[in-house]
């Protein structure tokens, strides 16, 4: 191969890389689909539920660490396909209870009846924990709860604006004072 071949080559390689990551974009765009298990609709019910779970206060939501994505791929690339459909109808389990609760779904609830479906739902889940059997599938909701706050705190929002955070951390301190009131650490 000469150099004029290498340059051609070169120049292929490039334009097809460009070509074909803007083809890639907007064709991911278009589609409802997050990822092969979820769509765009159920991550944004799983960050209300997440929101309802972690509300914004003085530190951000759920929402603003993105919670529902989080869920989503945790879900699909972490979960057996047994959690899968058991989250997945959990989905619209959640749904109908509201729906049967306050007479509208979810996404159309108030804040405050939200909160009280997630209450309920809590302490239905904390039941079903001390009654289930081994290979019984856990709670949709604890999956929930549990992805909410994974991905809260391992988010750098829940990380940094949540939790004390210090990116380059000194020597080794066992015991730290700590006050009522001071945040957890992150690092």
């Amino acid at each position: 191969m000469n150099r004029r071949e290498a340059v051609a080559a070169i120049g292929w390689i490039l334009g097809g890389t460009m070509v074909g990551a803007e083809l890639l974009v907007s064709c991911t765009s278009s589609s409802a689909k997050v990822n092969k298990v979820f769509d765009q609709d159920q991550v944004a019910f799983l960050d209300e539920v997440g929101e309802t779970i972690l509300p914004a206060t003085s530190t951000p939501g759920a929402k603003a660490a993105q919670v529902g994505s989080f869920m989503a791929v945790m879900v699909q690339d972490c979960y057996n396909a047994e959690d899968q459909k058991v989250f997945l109808k959990g989905i619209t389990q959640l749904d109908e209870a509201c729906q049967k609760k306050f007479s509208k779904k979810f996404m159309k609830a108030t804040p405050q009846e939200r909160t009280a479906l997630l209450t309920q739902l809590d302490a239905e889940q904390k039941q079903h924990q001390l009654t289930k059997q081994k290979e019984e599938p856990t709670h949709y909701f604890r999956m929930m709860k549990e992805l909410t706050l994974l991905g809260f705190f391992t988010s750098e929002v829940g990380a940094t604006q949540a939790l004390r955070y210090l990116p380059v951390p000194g020597k080794y301190e066992g015991c730290t004072p700590y006050k009522k009131g001071d945040r957890a650490w992150a690092t």
